[in-house]
Parts: C-alpha cells; sequence; structure tokens
C-alpha cells in the first residue's frame, strides 16, 4: 500500500474516532447552559425580576436552547422577562458553573446596556420587575444576585462558581 493510502486510511480514521468521542462525550459530559445580565437603564439602574415560582429578586435570563445562540438566548431572555431591549454590544463578564442547580450547569453573564419598550405586566412566569438604583435594592434579592453586583462594581473578585 502507498504512503497516500495509509495516510488516507489514518485520517478517515482519526476522523471516525473523533466523532465516536464527540458522541460519547455528549452522553457522559453533557451540560446545560444559561445566560443572565445585569441590564442597566441610562440612569445606571439595574434591571431585576421576581419570579412566580422561586423567592426573590433576580437577574433575567434563561436557558440557551439546543441550536440556540447564546446571544439570541439574551436578547429573547430579556425581550420576555422585561420587555428590554439591548442598546450596544452586550460585554461578557463571566462563565459560571451553578453548581446548585447541577454539576453540568453553567451560566454566561453579560453586563448590558438596554432600553425598555413598554413596562412589563405580571403574568405566570413574572411577578415583578423593575429598574433600581444600586444603593436601593429590593429587600429580598437573592445572595447569588448581590455577588454577582459586588464583582460587576469591583468590590469582590470575578468567581467560577455562581
Amino acid at each position: 500500500m502507498s504512503n497516500e493510502g495509509i495516510q488516507e486510511i489514518s485520517g478517515l480514521r482519526t476522523r471516525v474516532i473523533v466523532s465516536v468521542l464527540h458522541r460519547v462525550f455528549a452522553f457522559t459530559r453533557g451540560m446545560t447552559l444559561g445566560v443572565r445580565a445585569a441590564c442597566f437603564d441610562a440612569q445606571g439602574r439595574i434591571f431585576l425580576v421576581r419570579h412566580t415560582y422561586v423567592p426573590g429578586w433576580y437577574l433575567p435570563g434563561g436557558g440557551v436552547e439546543h441550536g440556540e445562540t447564546a446571544a439570541a438566548a439574551l436578547a429573547k431572555e430579556l425581550r420576555e422577562e422585561g420587555n428590554l431591549e439591548i442598546d450596544g454590544e452586550p460585554l461578557l463578564f463571566q462563565v459560571y458553573q451553578n453548581s446548585r442547580a447541577s454539576k453540568r450547569d453553567h451560566v454566561i453573564l453579560y453586563r448590558v446596556n438596554v432600553r425598555q419598550t413598554a413596562p412589563r405586566a405580571p403574568d405566570r412566569e413574572i411577578a415583578e420587575s423593575g429598574f433600581f438604583s444600586l444603593d436601593h435594592l429590593p429587600v429580598d434579592v437573592t445572595a447569588a444576585t448581590l455577588r454577582r453586583l459586588e464583582e460587576l462594581s469591583g468590590e469582590r473578585p470575578k468567581q467560577e462558581i455562581w
């Protein structure tokens, strides 16, 4: 067999092995991915949401669906949870492991400037939402949300765990 024939077989074998490994990793190392955003309006206020199904105030966000980019998921979640439009380019702030959700869950946090197209009416998912001054946050802001705000302001080093 010629050198070219051996290289062809070797290349095919490598492609097959890589393909099989990708499939194995999809089942054994799969992960879930979400996006959240620290959304600031023109007055420097932060946008927070209070869900109907868990206590506390959160940064808006949600899961990245199969076939969806993180940027598309971010725009969709901000539109759905707050009638928010991104003004300018979202800035990637940090990627976290959310071990409270599962050992395979990760959250991408962005910092974005936004404008609200209309007030967000309460529904089955969102009980309340609104913009808050950083020195007058709601009493029951979640601990994770407070940590993210401290990281964004430089008061705390960036963490890797949500």
